[in-house]
């Protein structure tokens, strides 16, 4: 990636253009935060529900304070241990975001993204860039500048920085008085954020169509469009199925085989979702992971909802 790539994006951006970029963990699709009629170009690209929020991506803590009304100590200690990385913090909103970035809620979610382009790209704009999934909703997020144009088409600009190295969304979390909500699961885990700060649970089902306060929170979500279903033991596989599994599949059938590792099957698990999608099967058939830890919790999160039924 040469500096003049980045900048050609920067201009479109400050124009009020829409950039799909590289992060760590998926790619975005990215437009000025603080650019009312842009992002809505966001939601409409995407077909994203109008209250299911944005993370604003920033690349200085700085440039974090700017948009929230109440820094507080516990997240600059936060900031200073997560960030940057795959971390977003959930914080009360300054009047400088636009309510459509945020769903029509009174916080916003923010991460400094552990990727040197995206945060170059951030730099070279000059503000804050709203960054969701750069796919349509719902479906399979990308993990290389490939599925972005298979998503979204050849006329999105996409920076493009190869395969993402953690492939899995950002952990997502709401500061409170009490302590940390995990709102949605990924690679850091709470045991990390509990050595700052003590993890409280809470109910999050907002009332239908009231603002949600992070994203990701949607039942069915990251989804092929073939039907998909979790299972705990392969059995006997129909003819027209794909299988997605860590153990040797049943002879004869379709399978994509995944690392037996958490940071290798996050890593591998939405390109290997597109893979099976692209036979049209009758059916995806996937075995789930029974492997422990905080990479193994986001990834089972991500195929629950992926396998949700309508």
């Amino acid at each position: 990636m040469i500096t003049s790539d980045i900048q050609l994006a920067a201009d479109k951006l400050s124009r009020g253009g829409l950039v799909a970029f590289p992060t760590e963990t998926v790619y975005g699709l990215g437009a000025d935060a603080l650019d009312e009629d842009a992002v809505r170009r966001v939601f409409a690209l995407k077909g994203r529900p109008a209250n299911n929020p944005l993370i604003v991506h920033v690349s200085s803590i700085e440039m974090a304070k700017s948009l929230v009304c109440n820094w507080s100590k516990t997240a600059s200690l936060i900031a200073s241990r997560f960030w940057p990385g795959p971390l977003t913090m959930v914080l009360p909103k300054s009047d400088r975001v636009p309510g459509v970035v945020t769903g029509g809620g009174d916080t916003v979610a923010i991460r400094m993204p552990d990727h040197e382009i995206a945060r170059s790209l951030i730099e070279s704009f000059g503000g804050p860039l709203v960054g969701p999934s750069a796919n349509r909703s719902g479906t399979i997020s990308p993990t290389t500048a490939e599925h972005v144009e298979a998503s979204l088409g050849p006329d999105t600009l996409v920076l493009d920085a190869g395969p993402c190295q953690r492939g899995i969304e950002s952990t997502v979390i709401r500061i409170t008085e009490a302590g940390a909500e995990i709102l949605r699961p990924g690679v850091t885990g709470t045991n990390e954020i509990e050595e700052i700060i003590s993890i409280v649970q809470s109910d999050h089902e907002p009332p239908a169509n009231a603002p949600l306060p992070s994203p990701g929170m949607l039942t069915k979500h990251y989804a092929p469009s073939s039907e998909t279903r979790l299972v705990d033991d392969l059995g006997e596989i129909p003819g027209e199925a794909v299988v997605v599994c860590i153990s040797e599949p049943p002879a004869g059938s379709r399978a994509i085989r995944m690392p037996s590792d958490a940071s290798g099957y996050a890593a591998r698990l939405y390109a290997a979702l597109r893979e099976a999608d692209a036979f049209a099967p009758e059916i995806i058939l996937i075995e789930r992971p029974a492997g422990k830890g905080p990479i193994w919790d986001a990834v089972r999160d991500r195929l629950r909802r992926a396998s949700a039924q309508n």
